[in-house]
């Protein structure tokens, strides 16, 4: 006979799996599974590669979530007929425990997958760092933000481009714009956006004195261009520079660098990857319609949840994240209470610890009346 608190975990995890099945419904999923795969046997489906990407990972999205949902299915059928046969073989027990585990597993992993269902949650993402006050000590800061993304795309096998670099005066950088490639990129980072504080002993101090730094993280998703972008000329200031740093093909070459001012919202966005002016301009104005269409979105979520505005003060009080390294390790988000003694492992790109609970933190503060 199993155990009572067996009892109640295995309970609980079939409720919490009814409550998921209500919010994915299988038929649609797999009618728009059969509408997908009709588009993609066309003859000139890939005649729009783009568009084609798209539909493709939708498609393999979806038989995904099919998969998961059936093999849930299956496991909790096999966790009932091994609980009707324990009374009789208490060798059952060591089954239910087997599948439980995998359960709880599954069933975590299909949650997520369903919160990563919003607009543009399956794009690209634009991810730009800038160091807050504080000259070197932020700036090599924002350099190991930078690293710990760069290093995240690379753990999941991500493309990864460095749009924009700008070296700090001393050690670390001005500012840095990478675009990751690859499924789901913007729903697992969007909520990153925010200011990231460091307590450390510093390596610039010859005294060995404690310090804190900023640096702000703005993540936008890489969008189409179905979606309109109101940008007026008259908003736009233009400057073209020499690019350098860790980027441009041309480093050091020609002005192919572009800096892009929107006079309006005072938003800057720059490109020095990209071969001519001209490709440098095009993505620039890219990354620029992405914030600005980020910029309206997140104020109607401001007026639901006063929690996630645009990153304007990198200073005290706003920030999302703390990484403490001295007097002691510990990395805590201050929205999710989600926390670790890691720091070293966080630093190094596995941040997926911090995603999850932000997914399913701002997941049931939208699903609140």
């Amino acid at each position: 006979m199993i155990e009572y608190e067996l009892k109640v975990k295995i309970e609980n995890l079939k409720n919490k799996f009814e409550d998921l099945k209500k919010l994915f419904d299988l038929e649609r999923a797999k009618d728009r599974v059969d509408e997908l795969q009709e588009k993609m046997i066309s003859p000139d489906f890939w005649s729009d590669p783009s568009n084609a990407e798209k539909i493709s990972r939708e498609n393999q999205h979806l038989k995904d979530q099919i998969n998961d949902f059936n093999k849930l299915q299956g496991l909790f059928e096999d966790i009932d007929v091994a609980i009707e046969f324990s009374d009789e073989d208490p060798t059952m027990i060591n089954q239910i425990m087997t599948s439980l585990k995998e359960a709880e597993r599954m069933t975590k992993n299909f949650e997520l997958n369903l919160l990563l269902s919003g607009k543009f949650d399956d794009s690209d993402a634009f991810v730009t760092i800038h160091p807050g006050a504080g000259g070197t000590e932020s700036q090599d800061w924002a350099s190991i933000l930078l690293r710990m993304y760069k290093r995240w795309a690379e753990n999941n096998k991500f493309k990864l481009e460095t749009i924009d670099f700008q070296d700090g005066d001393e050690a670390g950088i001005k500012s840095a714009t990478l675009k990751i490639s690859g499924p789901f990129v913007y729903g697992k980072l969007k909520y990153e956006t925010g200011v990231h504080r460091l307590v450390r002993i510093s390596p610039f101090d010859s005294n060995g004195r404690r310090h804190t730094s900023f640096s702000s993280i703005n993540v936008t998703p890489v969008i189409d261009d179905e979606i309109e972008v109101e940008i007026k000329d008259d908003d736009l200031k233009i400057d073209t520079y020499r690019a350098g740093g860790a980027g441009g093909q041309h480093v050091n070459k020609t002005d192919s660098a572009v800096r892009i001012t929107h006079l309006p919202t005072g938003i800057v966005v720059a490109c020095q990857n990209e071969r001519s002016q001209h490709q440098n301009k095009a993505t620039a104005m890219q990354i620029l319609k992405a914030r600005l269409y980020d910029l309206e979105m997140r104020k109607k979520i401001e007026e639901k949840m006063n929690l996630m505005g645009d990153v304007k003060d990198i200073s005290w009080g706003n920030q999302i994240r703390s990484y403490v390294l001295y007097p002691y390790q510990m990395i805590k988000d201050h929205r999710t209470e989600c926390e670790t003694s890691d720091s070293e492992g966080v630093l190094d790109g596995e941040i997926d610890k911090f995603i999850e609970a932000e997914l399913l933190y701002f997941a049931d503060l939208n699903n609140a009346d």
